[in-house]
């Protein structure tokens, strides 16, 4: 049986076990780290690029003692030059003062002894009584010995440590003839930002792979030192921008040859438009530090917009920017705040409300009301800005109803209106309102390829007047996002589509992949009613509140939005102070739409009891940004 077993794996089995050994005998290195794929506007501007950077790094040797890494860390000293860590020149002082044991008194040795203190409670004294005396004794070069001990042995011993990045072509000679035992010199990358901070926050951070996703990212083929997107599109779309390294096989000489090539990361080519980008910013910053000159503006501080193409859901600029110091014209771009930060809209949502009263049979085409106001049982009186004489869905959108709206939604419940009536609502009247809601993105995740977004806040209580507030924008809240796919589903014709930066992904003149601006679903109502939303908002552009907000010749069409909010002056968790925000969400031309765009400024006055002066930057920058594309088509 023996003999038989041993021919039988030497014949019929040699070359699986053959396999096996070349497999357990044969080793790969990886080259050095290839460059991420650069990020390209739509036209072809480079917005983030690379540099390479001479990098040292370390790597621990099995059995390696502390003396011997501190002469390492000596020798590194006399030839790099590194940035001093002060939080570092303890735990040296103690591997170069006898562990620090004579800082500890001969009682609580014995109460380490008879485990009344533990090691680390030692430890701890030990570093609480070092003295800054003794730390200012050390030498420069021991300071520096301290700084480079402490990064070769930060993070996990079995992880390539980085030194110094960006050495000089001396340092880099010098530490290639010295041939220090585990230091490694290696060419790495750095993200160039051609723009300065325009988009940054946008493209997001790259660094080391997190600790809670080492095992995922091993499994990939990662190594532990590589780097790789942590936010935003360069987390988004890590797998295309990552580069390859160049594979080695090792020889049993020693000598390496080349398996596989590597290459650099795959281009993402983004729909932004860097030109209409950095014109958005300008308009934004420009007319915000206007808008502060006047009074009652003191709460106001950030300003958000995006334009893009309906028909695709592309993005060509977005920008969120909050005003820091307005006598040194300081801002800083907050444009996450676009995807996860949502905000009380007021009317412009009065096309989605229209829509449910349609979808329920509650108006029809040309139902029409005088204007008026609400009074429901123990609730305020609600009424629009002012006594609009008799409207239909098309003028109760074009001069901004309430009160078409608030009947909108007592029908919704099964109720006729009479003054001060007791109206019974439940949360599946409010469930009327959030379905067609979503149906164009408000209320719901809108799937634009950017990590962490977050929907609005949707309110908990199913109360008669917040029925109607909801039937107004002021109740639900949402994000710029949410309104820029539901305008632009609007101009559609009830398309939805999710919103997206991504036009490709490219390899030289390869295209790896393409946007297809998927449709996520179509707003469930008959073309004759979305034709009627889109002439009531051109009504609005042209005879209504969104007067201006577009030039006239570009044939547009828009809603203006108000709404009443409260915010927290003293950070005492009460809402105190009643401010205005405004919003404006718009598309042109208006039959066959080009471009659409949201205008959002929260809390851009204060209410007071005398009189305040009514600011609109969001008809200055939407006026703005559309004569700019319509421009430079």
């Amino acid at each position: 049986m023996l003999i038989g077993r041993v021919l039988y794996i030497n014949i019929y089995e040699r070359d699986v076990y053959k396999a096996k050994l070349l497999e357990k005998t044969t080793n790969y290195v990886y080259g050095e780290s290839a460059p991420r794929g650069r990020i390209l506007d739509r036209n072809g501007k480079v917005l983030v690029d690379n540099k390479g950077v001479k990098t040292v790094f370390y790597t621990k040797e099995k059995g390696i003692t502390i003396k011997e890494e501190l002469e390492i860390a000596k020798d590194l000293s006399k030839i790099l030059n590194v940035e001093i860590n002060k939080n570092s020149f303890k735990n040296y002082y103690l591997l170069t003062h006898n562990n620090g044991d004579d800082l500890i008194k001969k009682e609580e040795w014995d109460l380490y002894e008879r485990r009344k203190l533990s090691s680390e409670d030692i430890k701890n004294l030990k570093i609480e009584r070092i003295t800054d005396k003794e730390l200012n004794k050390f030498s420069d070069e021991e300071k520096e010995i301290a700084t480079i001990y402490a990064l070769m042995n930060k993070g996990y011993s079995y992880e390539k440590k980085e030194i110094v990045k960006g050495i000089s072509d001396d340092e880099y000679n010098t530490l290639i003839n010295a041939n220090i035992k585990g230091i490694t010199t290696e060419l790495t990358w750095e993200r160039v930002y051609n723009y300065g901070d325009t988009l940054k926050d946008i493209f997001g951070t790259i660094g080391s792979i997190p600790k809670d996703k080492k095992e995922e990212y091993l499994e990939k083929g990662y190594s532990l030192n590589d780097t790789v997107g942590l936010s935003y599109l360069e987390s988004y779309y890590e797998d295309y921008l990552k580069g390859e390294k160049d594979l080695y096989l090792v020889s049993d000489d020693n000598t390496l040859e080349l398996v596989k090539e590597g290459r650099s990361g795959y281009d993402l080519v983004l729909s932004i438009d860097i030109d209409v980008q950095l014109k958005l910013e300008s308009l934004i910053k420009e007319n915000m530090l206007n808008i502060k000159k006047r009074a009652n503006t003191e709460y106001y501080t950030e300003t958000y917009s995006i334009v893009g193409k309906p028909g695709t859901g592309e993005i060509l600029a977005l920008s969120g920017q909050k005003l820091l110091d307005k006598d040194k014209e300081i801002f800083k771009n907050v444009n996450t705040n676009l995807i996860n930060t949502s905000y009380t809209v007021g009317s412009v949502v009065k096309m989605a409300t229209i829509s449910t009263g349609y979808k329920y049979g509650v108006i029809d085409i040309g139902s029409s009301v005088t204007d008026s106001c609400v009074k429901l049982y123990q609730v305020p009186i609600k009424c629009s800005y002012k006594s609009l004489g008799k409207i239909n869905d098309l003028t109760a959108i074009a001069k901004s109803s309430n009160y078409y709206q608030f009947r909108i939604a007592i029908g919704l419940t099964g109720y006729n209106y009479t003054y001060n009536m007791k109206l019974p609502t439940t949360e599946a009247d409010f469930n009327k309102f959030r379905g067609v809601f979503k149906e164009y993105g408000l209320g719901a995740l809108t799937g634009i390829d950017l990590p962490n977004e977050m929907t609005g806040i949707k309110g908990s209580l199913a109360q008669s007047d917040l029925l109607l507030n909801l039937s107004i924008g002021q109740y639900d809240t949402y994000t710029p996002i949410e309104l820029f796919q539901y305008v632009s589903t609007v101009a559609s014709m009830g398309a939805r589509r999710k919103p997206s930066l991504m036009q490709e992904v490219r390899n030289n003149e390869e295209v790896i992949l393409k946007n297809n601006y998927e449709i996520v679903n179509k707003v469930s109502l008959e073309d004759k009613y979305l034709s009627r939303l889109k002439e009531a908002m051109h009504l609005a552009t042209t005879s209504g509140t969104a007067r201006s907000y577009i030039n006239s010749k570009y044939n547009p069409a828009g809603k203006t939005g108000t709404s009443e909010t409260f915010i927290d002056t003293n950070n005492d968790g009460v809402m105190d102070t009643k401010t205005t925000s405004i919003a404006f969400v718009g598309f042109a031309p208006y039959d066959n739409p080009e471009y659409s765009l949201v205008v959002m400024a929260p809390n851009i006055y204060v209410q007071r009891e005398y009189n305040y002066s009514k600011v609109y930057v969001t008809r200055y920058i939407s006026a703005g940004i559309t004569n700019f594309l319509f421009e430079n088509k």
